[in-house]
């Protein structure tokens, strides 16, 4: 394990500055702390994926927005004349665009991507959460040197162990970010996996996916179903994959933990209601991690 900057639960709880980078699947808590810590008014709130939907993929979003407008003529008029302005209106609560844009891969009449297509936004969307993520110091200075900030919370994407090497004492990434802030893993149980899966299977949502893991599962869903990339029922593929997916992404996160943060589990956190008891819940897991 590398050296954290808080050393103890003493020294967390000492600390002027409080800096965390939370990571974990997403359904377990991320944005909901993130929030709660923000109401406090002590903590800024730096959300990843806000971040790349605004900063790094609003041309990508608002341009296939556009490219659909431009199939209606009345839209074509107004959009060739100027008339009208077409945009995406991302907010921390609302990241719905990108992930329309990220879409899913699949029949096109039913909603779906050229998997061709879907493996360039795929790629994008990598691009864009690893500059994302590599921001982040940036945003503790300016949190702290332009609003007063004393404290700091970045919000992590799910996807941000499919492009880092935990076990790499350089990873570009993982050395950025331990250097600034306490990195946390909200660790869920089988219990929490049952949920997010029921919850997905509910609703499925676009995600994004390590380019080998993406292409084993398409390979292995079309040999599966016995069907051709242009009639995969979207939403049957990524509810498919899910699952896998969580499976993927456990010992990734784990080894981002064990050598680079810390673990708290996502139980506990349930019973976090404010930044007094988020302080308690650190500093134990923080004492515990020395033993």
């Amino acid at each position: 394990m590398r050296m954290m900057i808080y050393a103890s639960g003493q020294d967390w709880r000492n600390a002027a500055h409080k800096r965390i980078v939370l990571f974990a699947m997403s359904g377990l808590g991320k944005t909901y702390l993130s929030n709660m810590l923000r109401d406090s008014g002590a903590w800024f709130h730096y959300s990843i994926d806000y971040r790349i939907g605004t900063r790094y993929m609003g041309e990508y979003i608002a341009d296939n927005a556009k490219r659909e407008a431009m199939k209606v003529p009345f839209l074509r008029d107004l959009l060739m004349s100027d008339s009208i302005y077409i945009g995406s209106n991302l907010t921390f609560d609302n990241l719905a665009p990108v992930a329309a844009y990220l879409g899913k891969p699949g029949d096109a009449s039913k909603g779906g991507v050229p998997i061709d297509e879907y493996r360039k936004r795929q790629e994008q969307f990598r691009r864009a959460e690893m500059a994302a993520l590599l921001d982040t110091s940036y945003f503790i200075d300016r949190a702290q040197d332009l609003y007063g900030y004393p404290h700091f919370v970045c919000d992590t994407g799910g996807s941000i162990c499919e492009w880092v090497d935990a076990e790499d004492p350089n990873d570009p990434i993982l050395s950025t970010l331990s250097e600034n802030a306490l990195l946390v893993w909200i660790e869920g149980d089988d219990a929490h996996t049952q949920e997010l899966i029921r919850r997905f299977d509910k609703a499925p949502k676009p995600m994004a996916y390590q380019p080998e893991f993406l292409s084993r599962t398409w390979q292995e869903y079309l040999s599966e179903n016995n069907v051709k990339p242009d009639d995969v029922d979207p939403d049957s593929f990524i509810r498919w994959t899910y699952a896998q997916a969580l499976e993927h992404r456990r010992p990734r996160y784990k080894a981002m933990a064990d050598y680079w943060g810390i673990t708290i589990n996502a139980t506990a956190l349930a019973a976090v209601h404010d930044a007094h008891t988020f302080d308690a819940l650190i500093a134990d897991a923080l004492d515990q991690q020395k033993t």
